[in-house]
């Protein structure tokens, strides 16, 4: 399975892309394509608009827009796919974000008259922000520039540029020329374009190659329930459901119980279809320990032999979503796995322009969707990952404390290359030992 997401400016022509993906590959039901062809005659449209097979909100077809993250799910005979739709408007940049948080690739148009724009650029430094491993610049609607080779060669240039600067390589950045109006090289090879000798869209998302989930790294289990029945049938059953983060649990393995520190055994593993002797990443499990630990929500169960930093200071990347600036001294909520405490912004030491791949320290504030590092005391330890060393683990959620609103997606570390500096400049800040 490839999870994918896509990316790019408004109008760039996403949504016709994703409804073109699923139009050409059959995934498409008859009823659905019933009411776009009904929906598209209401718009006096001659041929159906394939975007109405994304956009379902009343809202983004009235606006021609996207707005909110739209999840398709399609297979071909080579592999599965999920797919999020992100919009590409500015103020919803936050979807672009949530969209792909889990992406193992993406897939960022360019309008070929328009080439590589600032919110291109944008997306790009927020989606190597994010971790997604693998690019694909589709230069969309090819065919308004003539199927011109110069021009596309001359996009996948620039764009190139920028992806290596921002930790690209060569080998991870694939750029298409596509028309996802009339379906140039979205699932079918096009005779328009005699000089493109590599891979449809489709061709290559079902070939490249898809990296696993981290079952090799270090096993993290939030605890989000503590199961006790108190039953004649279960009368001393006390179990601690979650799901998997990372890594690989199996019975008879040690494991710490942080922040406290406290030490046991993997007892069983239970699912609601039986017993496991081992679960890897994703999966939901109940687990059992050989002790009666005082164990609650918020809670992660790690491994005995490779446990996180825990700690009450985060040195942290920050991409802000919202119209209410940052400012240092700003009193906030940190949401880490399941655990939701109270926090400290004790200063903002950079800010990212993803334009000029700069850095500015010391900034004043962090503005809607821009990119800082900051230090964060939380009111208790948490244990932290390294965003680059686990996704899953190594992020948080930073909350406004007055109406619950998400204010940043928050990153331990400097996952960018222009932030990976070292900001501490010899700053103390206490650790707390996982314990013995």
């Amino acid at each position: 399975m490839l999870r994918l997401a896509t990316a790019g400016s408004v109008d760039d022509g996403k949504s016709t892309l994703v409804g073109r993906l699923l139009y050409d590959t059959k995934s498409v039901l008859a009823d659905q394509l019933d009411a776009v062809h009904r929906a598209s005659v209401d718009k006096g449209l001659s041929t159906p608009d394939l975007s109405l097979l994304v956009d379902g909100l009343r809202s983004e077809r009235e606006q021609g827009i996207t707005i909110d993250v739209a999840y398709r799910y399609f297979a071909t005979p080579r592999r599965s796919f999920v797919l999020a739709d992100t919009p590409g408007h500015v103020q919803y940049t936050r979807n672009t974000v949530t969209g792909a948080s889990t992406a193992q690739l993406a897939v960022l148009l360019v309008d070929a008259r328009k080439g590589v724009i600032e919110q291109t650029r944008r997306h790009a430094a927020v989606l190597a922000l994010l971790g997604v491993p693998k690019l694909v610049l589709a230069v969309n609607k090819i065919d308004l520039v003539g199927y011109e080779e110069s021009t596309f060669a001359l996009i996948a240039k620039e764009f190139l540029a920028h992806a290596t600067a921002l930790g690209y390589t060569e080998q991870d950045v694939v750029a298409i020329p596509v028309s996802a109006l009339v379906g140039d090289n979205v699932v079918t090879p096009s005779v328009n374009t005699p000089w493109w000798s590599g891979p449809t869209l489709l061709h290559h998302l079902e070939t490249v190659p898809v990296e696993p989930d981290p079952h090799h790294l270090p096993f993290r289990f939030p605890v989000q329930y503590v199961i006790r029945p108190r039953t004649p049938e279960y009368p001393d059953y006390r179990g601690y459901a979650g799901q998997v983060a990372a890594g690989t649990i199996t019975e008879g393995d040690e494991v710490l119980v942080l922040p406290a520190g406290l030490r046991s055994r993997v007892r069983r593993i239970d699912t609601m279809d039986g017993p496991l002797p081992e679960a890897g990443s994703g999966r939901s499990v109940t687990l059992l320990l050989d002790d009666e630990l005082d164990i609650s929500r918020g809670d992660v169960i790690v491994a005995a032999n490779d446990a996180p930093t825990v700690t009450d200071e985060l040195d942290a990347t920050l991409c802000w979503l919202s119209d209410k600036p940052l400012r240092a001294g700003a009193r906030v909520l940190v949401k880490h796995g399941t655990r939701t405490v109270q926090g400290l912004v004790t200063s903002l030491n950079s800010r990212f322009d993803e334009q000029k791949l700069s850095t500015t320290d010391d900034p004043e504030s962090l503005q809607l969707n821009e990119i800082g590092r900051v230090w964060l005391r939380t009111s208790e330890p948490i244990p932290a990952d390294d965003y680059t060393t686990s996704r899953r683990t190594g992020s948080f959620l930073v909350i406004d404390p007055a109406d619950g609103a998400t204010l940043a997606a928050g990153l331990i570390g400097a996952p960018l290359p222009a932030l990976d500096r070292d900001s501490s400049t010899e700053r103390a800040h206490d650790l707390v030992s996982p314990g013995p």
